[in-house]
């Protein structure tokens, strides 16, 4: 099987782009893993699908699939890589596209300076909704992980998040720490890992260890949760500067029941075909 693909990245966070509009693709998850290897793959940390609408309010539908072939709800500099996609491929004129995903509608926008915001729609925080199997809401929660406990704010930015206040993200236990967040049992669909320095209210500086990616350059959903979990306790403004390993996110309207907006770069890296294995 011959594919066309684009590669793209939000901030360092990569992407292989296919257009599925006029034709239905289905991969396997281990084709999936093959595509996002990144030695004998083209190499990415997700897979984005562009679809036709599915609904009569929406103009496009996308798919979003982890490097370990898992599909995902939502991804935020995959919604900005997608506002690129559809206009540099022009199947849209549209600078503002109402999308469907399978973490619900969003609705980027492409700027007049070339950056992409994206409304990701308001934070949800039902425990049954993100889902965290605790015994009831909080503002933050203690979490046991490798027999310690660490403190964390846990919501769904249309897929879950645990965010974490460090002293230094340099020196965050990313590694360590992230995998056993990832799947620790009180996530039954495993959760983004969050380590948030706060240089000051209006800037902060992030990690994300990723579901099903390991940590990223940058994680735009992770960006938006953890400017929230700040705003939460009181920490930040609402209008934050997020600075991760592959640049900076401006995220706004963090407060209370708003919807939050990321605004950021989306990059084509090149076109390609590619040669998979058949099913």
């Amino acid at each position: 099987m011959r594919l066309k693909f684009t590669k793209m990245h939000g901030l360092g966070n990569d992407f292989v782009v296919f257009d599925a509009t006029t034709t239905p693709l289905q991969l396997t998850q281990a084709q999936l893993r093959a595509l996002a290897d990144r030695h004998f793959g083209v190499g990415c940390d997700q897979i984005l699908m562009v679809e036709k609408s599915r609904s009569a309010d929406t103009d496009f539908y996308y798919r979003i699939f982890n490097a370990d072939g898992g599909e995902v709800e939502q991804c935020g500099n995959g919604a900005r890589c997608f506002v690129r996609f559809v206009h540099d491929k022009k199947l849209t004129a549209k600078t503002r596209i109402r999308v469907g995903t399978l973490g619900g509608v969003i609705e980027p926008q492409l700027e007049t300076d070339g950056q992409v915001t994206v409304d990701m729609g308001a934070p949800v925080f039902e425990l049954a909704k993100i889902p965290f199997d605790v015994p009831e809401q909080a503002l933050t929660y203690d979490l046991l992980v490798d027999k310690k406990c660490i403190k964390i704010n846990s919501l769904s930015m249309g897929n879950p998040h645990a965010v974490q206040v460090v002293a230094d993200a340099d020196m965050a236990p990313v590694a360590q720490e992230g995998p056993m967040i990832e799947a620790h049992p009180r996530f039954p669909k495993r959760v983004n890992a969050g380590f948030m320095q706060i240089i000051n209210r209006t800037h902060i500086r992030l990690r994300v260890y990723e579901r099903g990616a390991g940590e990223t350059l940058a994680c735009g959903t992770g960006a938006c949760a953890a400017v929230v979990a700040g705003v939460q306790r009181g920490l930040l403004d609402s209008r934050v500067r997020v600075t991760t390993r592959g640049g900076d996110l401006i995220i706004a309207g963090a407060g209370a029941g708003q919807p939050v907006l990321m605004t950021g770069p989306a990059v084509t890296v090149f076109e390609g075909e590619v040669t998979l294995q058949e099913a």
